[in-house]
């Protein structure tokens, strides 16, 4: 019996950490969100650990940084040690790039906390209501939107959603990716692993040597909260159901450590690695884990969906508040699935680093007589690639338009190292405009002009566009590409969309790269 009959412009299936950060971003846009979660609350387990320092610029945009960051542990964890057992010395360490310190690439510090400490700051953050234990059964679309059919198990009501889009971001195993009958390709199951969550004194062994993650023979250990708490994270055993959790803990944290471990509690799960095959669907989009899940190796899977939305949710506002047409979305999948790929590439890179570590101290400690105190890694101080893949993403789209005069400019993709660039489809680079603003704060919900010379620029009508002139100081000309003339078209989510070099334009010429980039024609198909 339906109960409850819904009409919204976004349903957002999902109250994970992507779906949070979408509810928050559509807010800002004032666009009217549905959000839903078929779990009865946010998640009690911490999950993923790592907020990457991109991730942080988007939350820095959404004023919730400075929240996240007093919840979380001080720079100096913002490292990962090897060691044989978690109660033994190190044999080697790495720091956390752009997590254990400041870099020159971002005014952002990415931060070491769980995501069951993360969760609550986007819940707080954004003042639509999530409704929890209400479950997506079906949709359908339609000419108008997708109606979309959900059960409220707090009453068992059925509820009826009409949404012009739904977004999903519900998780590895999605019910919306399923019921689209979207595919994946990957390696898929890559095992079962136990998460255990324990209290226990280890200030003996990690106290003056603080780390967001030690690896050992014997599992991963991680602590949860600067005040205190902590997970090992391991391949589940065969005889799980029967195990004492506490003796095997206590175990693992190495011979004669003496050291009780209170089990707080337990979850078993499976770690996926796949891209779907498709991004998007009519009005259904997909993103975080219902796009691509990926090991946790690195810390890598949660923040590419939050990269995910951040791509999205401008878009879906243009469309819905008609400065840019439907085949926008097309854009999405365009640009965001390359970069899954690339994700999953690199997560699985990470694991063979992290197994080439443990492979050569095995051989080490063949004769733990000789063997040495330490080991060198197989990378260098970059840990894993972070900079050069989470900030240097570049675009490639109808939404980005080809560098002005150069047209053949090769297209680079991110590699281990992060160059900045201010050409098309790059991240606008983070330049100091005043103190505690950037460039990267000078974005955000409209696209924003950077320009030497505002003048030229302040009298252009930009309507119906969301449209903000930044004058751009001239000692960043020469490192913005552009001559005393030119200008910068950067979008909403922070990258490039179109660059002038160094000649004046006119405000027809302005509008017609914003209607470009957004797709928006008059009913001849021709750009406005």
């Amino acid at each position: 019996m339906l109960e409850a009959d819904v009409d919204t412009e976004v349903l957002v299936v999902g109250g994970g950490p992507v779906g949070l950060t979408a509810r928050a971003l559509l807010e800002r846009w004032g666009v009217r969100v549905w959000p839903v979660e078929q779990h009865g609350g946010l998640s009690p387990f911490p999950r993923s650990r790592l907020v990457n320092v991109r991730s942080m610029e988007i939350y820095r945009q959404l004023g919730l940084a400075a929240e996240i960051t007093a919840g979380a542990f001080a720079p100096e964890f913002g490292r990962i040690r090897f060691r044989d057992t978690l109660s033994e010395p190190d044999f080697a360490t790495a720091a956390m790039v752009g997590v254990n310190a400041p870099v020159p690439e971002s005014p952002s510090v990415g931060v070491v906390t769980s995501q069951d400490r993360l969760e609550p700051v986007l819940l707080a953050g954004a003042g639509t209501p999530v409704r929890f234990g209400v479950e997506l059964l079906d949709l359908a679309e339609d000419a108008d939107g997708v109606v979309a059919l959900l059960v409220d198990h707090g009453g068992g009501a059925r509820i009826r959603v009409r949404a012009r889009y739904v977004l999903a971001a519900d998780g590895a195993g999605s019910t919306v990716r399923h019921l689209l009958g979207i595919g994946t390709s990957g390696p898929g199951s890559m095992g079962s692993f136990t998460t255990v969550v324990f209290r226990a004194d280890l200030d003996r062994w990690c106290a003056r040597r603080p780390a967001g993650v030690y690896f050992t023979a014997r599992g991963l250990f991680a602590p949860l909260y600067p005040e205190g708490g902590w997970a090992w994270f391991v391949p589940t055993p065969d005889d799980a159901g029967n195990a004492d959790w506490s003796d095997v803990v206590a175990h693992a944290l190495g011979p004669g450590a003496g050291v009780p471990a209170e089990v707080v509690r337990v979850q078993h799960w499976v770690m996926n690695a796949f891209v779907a095959d498709r991004f998007r669907r009519g009005r259904v989009v997909l993103a975080g884990d219902a796009a691509h899940a990926v090991p946790i190796v690195g810390g890598l899977g949660m923040n590419a969906g939050i990269a995910d939305v951040h791509d999205l949710c401008w878009k879906l506002a243009g469309v819905l508040r008609g400065w840019a047409g439907p085949h926008l979305l097309d854009s999405y999948e365009i640009e965001r699935r390359p970069v899954a790929e690339r994700t999953l590439g690199q997560a699985v890179a990470n694991t063979r680093l992290l197994l080439d570590v443990q492979e050569r101290r095995r051989e080490q400690l063949t004769d733990r007589a000789t063997a040495p105190d330490t080991l060198e890694l197989p990378w260098s101080e970059q840990y894993f690639a972070q900079l050069g893949l989470v900030l240097g993403v570049v675009y490639r789209s109808d939404a980005v338009l080809p560098d002005d005069g150069d047209d053949d400019a090769p297209r680079r993709t991110p590699g281990t190292d992060y160059v900045p660039s201010a050409a098309p489809g790059h991240r606008m680079p983070h330049f100091w405009l005043a103190r505690d603003r950037s460039t990267v704060d000078a974005v955000g919900a409209w696209f924003t002009v950077f320009t030497p010379d505002p003048t030229l620029w302040a009298q252009f009508a930009s309507e119906p566009w969301p449209l903000r002139i930044e004058p751009l100081p001239a000692e960043l000309v020469e490192p913005c590409g552009t001559g005393p003339r030119g200008a910068l078209l950067v979008r909403p989510d922070g990258h490039v969309g179109a660059r002038w070099r160094d000649r004046p334009l006119d405000g027809a010429e302005l509008r017609s790269a914003l209607a470009a980039l957004t797709g928006r024609t008059d009913h001849g198909g021709r750009p406005l």
